[in-house]
């Protein structure tokens, strides 16, 4: 996707901020970029809308104000590039952990917009995929802890070794066309109903 054709939106409740703000967006190439003045509704809107990226400008935030970003950005799943004129020690850290990609104190410059975003941009993708390659690797943990625990369950009851055990799984897999944690799942789970005080 080039960064022309990404939809951009702009969250500013004062509309010559965010004219700058456009202004430079428009001038780096963005073409699609939608201005939200009014934050009423803005989880709805958002959602609406469908931004690729979400620019947001805070004057002079309160803590609630910050509070509130915050949490619209861990629910939207967006990069988010946030400008505010001043912050504290406290309010960087909380951004940081909502995951806001960019974080911009006294910066609102026409000229950084645009490299603002694409780091924005490379920050939230390379943080998804550490998030999406940490929910695979749980993932392939708690298939092996189900296939261990199928093994030795034909292990006990057929007095098999583990090797026999698994090439067991494996064909019971290939003959059903199915997934070998699917295969140790059943396995599990129909023990569980002929023996729920076992266990397996």
């Amino acid at each position: 996707m080039t960064h022309s054709s990404l939809n951009v939106l702009v969250i500013d409740e004062n509309r010559i901020r965010a004219s700058i703000i456009e202004e430079g967006l428009r001038e780096a190439g963005y073409d699609k970029v939608t201005i939200v003045e009014d934050m009423f509704r803005l989880a709805k809107r958002i959602a609406d809308i469908n931004p690729d990226v979400i620019v947001i400008d805070l004057e002079n935030p309160n803590r609630d104000m910050l509070e509130s970003f915050f949490q619209l950005s861990r629910a939207v799943q967006r990069p988010i590039a946030m400008f505010v004129d001043k912050s504290d020690e406290a309010s960087i850290e909380a951004a940081v952990d909502a995951g806001v990609s960019a974080y911009i104190v006294d910066g609102l410059k026409q000229e950084r917009v645009r490299p603002i975003l694409k780091m924005a941009i490379s920050r939230f993708n390379a943080f998804s995929r550490l998030t999406r390659e940490l929910e695979e690797t749980r993932g392939e943990l708690e298939n092996r802890k189900l296939i261990d625990r199928a093994k030795g369950m034909l292990m006990r009851t057929r007095g098999i070794s583990e090797a026999d055990a698994y090439a067991l799984l494996r064909r019971t897999a290939m003959n059903q066309n199915r997934k070998i944690v699917e295969i140790a799942q059943s396995l599990i789970t129909a023990a569980s109903l002929l023996d729920p005080g076992g266990d397996a």
